[in-house]
């Protein structure tokens, strides 16, 4: 657990003794190396009949941390909203408590004793209430001699039989194991013993694995518990979601019933994402057959985040009984095809763009495992319509976001209307008052044939959106397309940043019924680079992803709040000017075909004191310009140039250096651009 990354760190380096460099509960993940050979069919499970799906649940963790909020009163009240808001009836089951239910001290007896002001009726009256609801309780404990949490709770190392037993009388359901303090013991030893003192009480218990997949317990630990966290603890923004994300995607032949890939609790609806972020985040965890445990307080939640939590849909994606983890069908460009094999032969199919702009994503039925067949059917899991195709599987998806479809091959694909795909063409970026033409398109996927087709291009409030070609057709036969074309002005005076259009289509199946399909687009106003030489710190970004906290101009990344980061130094020498972000980090500058250069002086801030490793990599329009190896807080700075003549946009990328990104403070220092 954690208060703040830089507190945790200090705190887990000296309490954990010869553990190593930790991964604070999600703050420092650490590094994921190679699945290895992958398991055979019979991956042994505990034969307990737990866990045959993956648990669903609430905890209060990413909410609350260890404040004072975090009380009986609140787990009282999520129990109550997964009855009211029907999350119990869309299958959450578990409500979870994390660290700080207890006092520092055990009682005389070496009993745990559950904090009175937190607690005033002790814990098995809460597991009583929540079992009233129909549902099951969770707690928490750490495989050390204390917790996580920086006052150090009584961890259950040596007291493994005496805690487990004391779970069981209370009611416990669920037990979330820890990795802290563990006095470095082994890890596989340390969460066996607890596993036997589960079963020594009789009581069945999930038994979830939180030693943050340091010691590749996918290798090991599928007949020890029903899950184990395969990374750190995951942060609420999109660079965390991400890493986390693509760490665990390989890791998929490891999974099943009983046994499952852990990445971490959901972030939905904590604030620091996009609701199309948060559903990309569901989404995956979903089709990863991840434990799907919100993280959110739902007593202050939107009706957005009910919604994507509720999707009873997506959850059948995550929830079904054939056990598969989704597995990459394609990558590349941002574009991410994941395909999951369900126990009713359809596939779930997931097109993820991890990119900033709108893309075309596509694959076909068979290159997610179909059998050939006449036409498919096509549920979009979000839109909850239902077409056909035959055969193609695209769409365009906005930033950050993904389409969810099952798709199956299907004899009754004739009673549904055909697929269509709309896409796009033309620059995302124009200068205010200054027209762009851009290409809507509509092209029908299916068999048979979209009739009166119209489609519009519609813009934020005030601005110029004029078609300047036919937007009808009387019908599209089969991969056929309708083109249409706009300009676009934005008014003279619009501060550059970014703005949403919508391109829609409608179209009436040979029977007659009507389909509407829309996509949201972003284009970005912007303003032409300087002539000469400028410093990229005084320059607006078109978008930024950060390992932790904002990337920061002309100081250090701090990891918390903006600003709070300091003076830029980089092998003893301090520099004035620079970017300061933390692995992974993703920066984008618009140069419009206009500039030449771009020379920084790079490495890792010399804050983190012998912490930190880092690679740098310079991208010009896609193709990657100029890189460094890895970099280490002992080495000065290195200066890095990169050619981007022609490029309309470059990026700025900081990669972990293979061994995760724990203390990775990287410094694009005197970053400069040439025009």
């Amino acid at each position: 657990m954690r208060d703040s990354h830089t507190r945790t760190i200090r705190r887990r380096v000296a309490a954990a003794l010869t553990a190593g460099l930790l991964c604070a509960a999600g703050l420092a993940t650490p590094a994921l190396a190679a699945p290895g050979t992958a398991p055979a069919d019979d991956t042994p499970a505990l034969a307990d009949g737990l866990a045959l799906t993956p648990p669903m649940g609430f905890n209060n963790w990413n909410s609350t941390h260890c404040r004072a909020e975090f009380d009986e009163a609140m787990v009282k009240g999520i129990a109550d909203l997964f009855v009211a808001k029907g999350l119990k009836d869309a299958g959450y089951q578990y409500v979870n408590l994390d660290d700080c239910w207890a006092l520092p001290e055990r009682d005389a007896d070496g009993k745990l004793v559950p904090d009175p002001a937190r607690f005033p009726h002790g814990i098995e009256a809460v597991a009583d209430y929540v079992h009233a609801k129909g549902l099951k309780f969770g707690i928490y404990t750490s495989a050390g001699t204390k917790t996580c949490n920086s006052a150090g709770f009584p961890g259950a190392l040596g007291h493994e039989y005496s805690d487990a037993r004391q779970f069981a009388d209370w009611g416990v359901d669920y037990l979330k194991y820890d990795n802290c303090n563990n006095q470095g013991v082994d890890a596989r030893q340390r969460y066996e013993t607890m596993r036997d003192a589960l079963k020594a009480t009789g009581r069945p218990i999930v038994y979830s694995i939180c030693e943050w997949g340091q010691n590749r317990p996918w290798e090991w630990a599928a007949d020890v518990g029903h899950l184990w966290r395969t990374t750190g603890d995951i942060s609420d923004n999109w660079g965390s979601m991400l890493q986390i994300l693509k760490s665990n995607l390989p890791l998929a032949p490891y999974a099943g019933p009983g046994h499952w890939n852990d990445p971490d609790m959901l972030e939905v609806g904590n604030g620091g994402m996009t609701d199309t972020e948060y559903r990309s985040h569901f989404s995956m965890w979903s089709i990863m057959a991840a434990p799907l445990l919100i993280g959110a307080d739902l007593r202050t939640a939107s009706q957005e985040t009910f919604d994507i939590l509720g999707n009873k849909e997506v959850i059948a994606v995550d929830q079904d009984p054939l056990g598969k983890q989704g597995e990459v069908v394609s990558s590349g460009g941002g574009r991410w095809v994941v395909g999951k094999e369900m126990a009713d032969g359809s596939r779930a199919v997931a097109l993820f763009n991890e990119s900033g702009n709108a893309q075309r994503i596509a694959t076909t039925a068979s290159a997610v495992g179909l059998p050939d067949a006449a036409g498919y059917t096509v549920r979009d899991l979000w839109q909850h319509r239902t077409t056909h195709t035959a055969g193609t599987i695209a769409a365009t998806v906005p930033a950050h976001g993904t389409v969810l479809l099952r798709v199956a091959a299907d004899r009754r694909w004739a009673a549904y209307p055909p697929a269509v795909e709309l896409g796009v063409d033309g620059d995302p970026f124009l200068q205010a008052a200054t027209p762009v033409t851009l290409t809507g398109t509509v092209t029908d996927l299916g068999r048979t044939a979209a009739r009166r087709v119209s489609v519009s291009l519609t813009g934020p409030e005030g601005w110029t959106v004029r078609p300047v070609s036919a937007t009808t057709a009387p019908a599209l036969a089969p991969g056929r397309s309708l083109s249409a074309k706009w300009r676009v002005t934005a008014p003279a005076g619009t501060p550059t940043g970014t703005y949403g259009l919508t391109l829609r289509a409608s179209y009436r199946s040979p029977s007659g019924t009507p389909v509407t399909g829309t996509v949201p687009l972003t284009v970005t106003v912007v303003v032409p680079p300087p002539s000469g030489t400028s410093y990229l710190s005084d320059r607006p970004w078109l978008s930024a992803t950060n390992g932790w906290g904002p990337v920061e101009r002309d100081t250090s990344n701090g990891e918390q709040a903006a600003g709070d980061g300091n003076p830029i130094t980089v092998g003893g020498t301090a520099y004035a000017k620079g970017l300061g972000v933390h692995a992974p980090s993703d920066l984008s500058f618009y140069t419009g075909e206009s500039c030449e250069r771009i020379t920084a002086e790079v490495g890792v801030d010399d804050e983190k004191g012998t912490a930190g490793t880092v690679a740098f990599e310079i991208w010009a329009d896609g193709t990657r310009a100029a890189a460094t190896g890895v970099l280490t807080n002992a080495m000065p700075a290195q200066t890095l140039t990169a050619d981007i003549t022609g490029a309309q946009v470059v990026r700025l990328v900081v990669t972990d250096g293979g061994d995760g990104v724990d203390s990775d403070h990287a410094d694009w220092a005197d970053a400069r651009l040439t025009c």
